[in-house]
């Protein structure tokens, strides 16, 4: 199924539960409540689900089963996508929230889950303007290296540690790369805490 269709299908979904929602024909202000609710609801549950499936389900499953170079080179064209998804959405959840909570009039708990979302934007943004690039830029510098040495096609990285103790420039660009790649997800699962304990405060104010 092509994407386009995919979306069709999608959108089609959501004009349904649209029809058969009592709160469609409400006042005017109940509709534009209930679509920023639908904003936020949306793009909080879709950067929640990708930085929980890139963070502890894809990325491992990915570094396991291909060989180190295909898996980098595959990173290098999939994180910088997924920061831009998880930067959007979270720039959206900010939007709808704060309309829907003016910071004068809301409550404490309310501005510290405005200051929740956006510090996942802001880290989201951190990783897609500084850390990702730089992490790209030494993974090709590193992977140049490691072909020269005729390692990069296994799977896992021993061999990177095994010729790493007898190659100085390339124990330097692990080093480096090492304390980057680490900033970058510091970066990253703190996004995913800051939506994590914004998700306790949705799942008390749903009635199911």
């Amino acid at each position: 199924m092509a994407w386009l269709t995919r979306f069709l299908v999608a959108v089609a979904f959501l004009a349904i539960g649209v029809i058969f929602s009592p709160e469609t024909f409400g006042s005017k202000w109940a509709k534009l409540s209930t679509f920023l609710k639908l904003a936020h609801l949306l793009c909080f549950a879709t950067a929640f689900g990708a930085a929980l499936w890139v963070t502890f389900i894809g990325g491992i499953i990915m570094f396991k089963n291909l060989p180190r170079h295909q898996f980098g080179n595959l990173q290098s064209k999939m994180f910088p996508a997924y920061f831009t998804l998880v930067g959007v959405c979270c720039a959206v959840s900010v939007a709808a929230f704060g309309y829907l909570h003016p910071w004068k009039s809301s409550s404490p708990a309310e501005k510290y889950q405005l200051g929740f979302l956006a510090f996942s934007f802001l880290f989201s943004l951190t990783n897609l303007f500084i850390f990702t690039p730089m992490t790209i830029q030494l993974m090709k510098q590193r992977h140049k290296v490691e072909r020269e040495q005729n390692i990069g096609e296994e799977v896992g990285g021993s061999k990177n540690r095994e010729v790493a103790k007898v190659n100085p420039e390339l124990a330097a660009m692990n080093k480096k790369f090492g304390m980057i790649h680490g900033l970058s997800s510091l970066a990253n699962i703190s996004s995913f805490g800051c939506l994590a304990m914004h998700s306790w405060y949705l799942a008390g104010k749903m009635n199911l």
